[in-house]
């Protein structure tokens, strides 16, 4: 909730931020505007998702255009909650990383295995799989890339 995101706001407005740290922080699409409203220009915001292409009937998806229209300037995707929760495989997640570089935004694309991955001593296997899949749909942008 609104009660929340300002908290966390504030927690982080009390630290000293070191200046050669770039800090992003990723709220809720809904609390996006607000945030970004509310951050000093030395913080940067991050939409924790966004769709695959730029318009159509996709209803309850953000665009990338609509994240950077409230001058959000990065957007998570690839965590691993849209990976396990909502199914999201390696392909669709590249797809989505193309689009949100291609309209501007930053990404932090995040890779990662599951517990049950780790457990099998899979980390490095999936890892390079994901990674491998993000290569084509980054290209010459890895400018604008963290992995995460």
């Amino acid at each position: 909730d609104k009660n929340q995101v300002n908290e966390m706001v504030n927690n982080l407005m009390r630290g000293p931020l070191d200046p050669a740290a770039e800090v992003i922080i990723a709220v809720p699409t809904v609390y996006l505007a607000y945030v970004k409203s509310i951050v000093p220009d030395n913080v940067a915001v991050a939409g924790q998702n966004c769709w695959k292409v730029a318009k159509g009937a996709f209803t309850g998806e953000t665009s990338a255009t609509m994240i950077k229209d409230i001058g959000v300037t990065w957007v998570i995707l690839g965590h691993s909650e849209r990976r396990t929760i909502f199914g999201e495989k390696d392909d669709l997640i590249a797809e989505k990383v193309a689009h949100a570089l291609e309209s501007g935004l930053k990404v932090i694309a995040c890779v990662g295995e599951s517990l049950e991955e780790r457990e099998a001593e899979k980390t490095k296997e999936v890892v390079f799989r994901q990674t491998k899949a993000l290569v084509k749909a980054i290209g010459n942008n890895w400018d604008n890339v963290v992995l995460a």
